[in-house]
């Protein structure tokens, strides 16, 4: 499965979700929820992976720990909050960075809808192009 079908699969498990439960609970509930629906679907799920900063010969090994790592392609980063903030995807465009990863969606199940709280991040993504024949 590509990038992008992982993103929609991704984003529709989300909108379900938050369907069915609405805004309010705990961020590590959401969590714990949406490896589940990911999983349900075929999809291989980390949680709480934790990843190492490596800058000019100093090594962090546990510097952060990313939500959401679905088929170690596309990076979740989950939020509970009622507010946004201009914080939140800068920091996954940091981690997706870190990572070499091209795509990561923030989703913050805090916002009255999910489509006001689930954007996307891209890290210098293109999709592939299929070669022609």
């Amino acid at each position: 499965m590509g990038i992008e079908d992982l993103a929609k699969t991704a984003v529709d498990c989300g909108f379900k979700l938050h369907k069915e439960l609405g805004p309010g609970l705990l961020e590590s509930v959401y969590e714990i929820l949406m490896a589940e629906a990911l999983r349900e679907r075929g999809l291989s799920v980390e949680t709480q992976v934790r990843v190492p900063i490596r800058y000019r010969g100093v090594v962090i090994d546990n510097a952060f720990r990313v939500d959401l790592l679905v088929d170690r392609l596309l990076l979740i980063e989950l939020k509970s909050t009622e507010r946004d903030s201009a914080l939140y995807p800068k920091q996954l465009l940091t981690y997706l960075r870190l990572m070499d990863l091209p795509l990561g969606l923030l989703m913050n199940f805090g916002q009255e809808t999910f489509k006001q709280g689930v954007q996307r991040v891209v890290n210098n993504h293109l999709e592939p192009t299929r070669p022609t024949s």
